[in-house]
């Protein structure tokens, strides 16, 4: 049987393993090796799941961006708390990530809208995301809406289009293995860094 990537954990630092995956699963997946799965609860304990794109990971946390009224920035509002997931099929291997979750500030959002493509900044104002919508026709009459009153290249970020920032206190590493004996390694934050352990598959 061929042994786990991370069969001696202790010492390791979850950041690096997880941007070392990462670096695997972008040379080896096709399509958005950054997508994850984004849950999070309502005050009532509702959950509620959907896939968004990392934008950026550092030791501070794992950062995605969306409307602020939406309903996950509404969950968000209420309960910051969230676990995301990554799930590598080519690679047989997924990263669980539950932590706490803050706003990025006004400059890195900034930052990141004005690197987006054009019709995304104005799709950012066109939509009221999460919102009923009475027709696709609505959606496009806004958008043209917001083309005639931004025509030139610089749009502005609009004020409930924010980033968030998961700050992680639990990381699970699951790697596929022969026979379903799949391994899984925890790193759980600590005062003086992180502590580990093995899970049982």
């Amino acid at each position: 049987m061929s042994e786990p990537l991370l069969s001696e954990p202790h010492g390791l630092d979850p950041f690096a393993v997880f941007h070392a995956w990462l670096g695997e699963a972008e040379a080896a997946e096709p399509i958005d090796p950054n997508a994850m799965v984004l849950a999070t609860a309502a005050p009532n304990g509702q959950p509620s799941a959907r896939m968004v794109l990392l934008k950026g990971a550092d030791s501070r946390g794992f950062v995605f961006y969306t409307n602020r009224d939406s309903r996950k920035g509404q969950e968000l509002a209420a309960n910051p708390r969230a676990a995301l997931l990554f799930y590598w099929k080519s690679l047989g291997r997924q990263v669980r990530i539950e932590g706490t979750v803050t706003e990025v500030d006004a400059a890195e959002a900034d930052a990141y809208f004005a690197s987006r493509p054009r019709l995304s900044q104005l799709g950012a104002w066109a939509s009221a995301q999460s919102r009923p919508l009475p027709t696709r026709a609505e959606l496009e009459r806004k958008l043209a809406e917001f083309e005639a009153r931004y025509p030139g290249d610089e749009i502005p970020r609009p004020p409930y289009w924010i980033g968030y920032r998961l700050t992680p206190e639990r990381f699970e590493f699951w790697q596929n293995m022969p026979y379903r004996l799949h391994d899984r390694t925890v790193f759980l934050r600590a005062k003086d860094g992180w502590t580990t352990m093995k899970l049982y598959p």
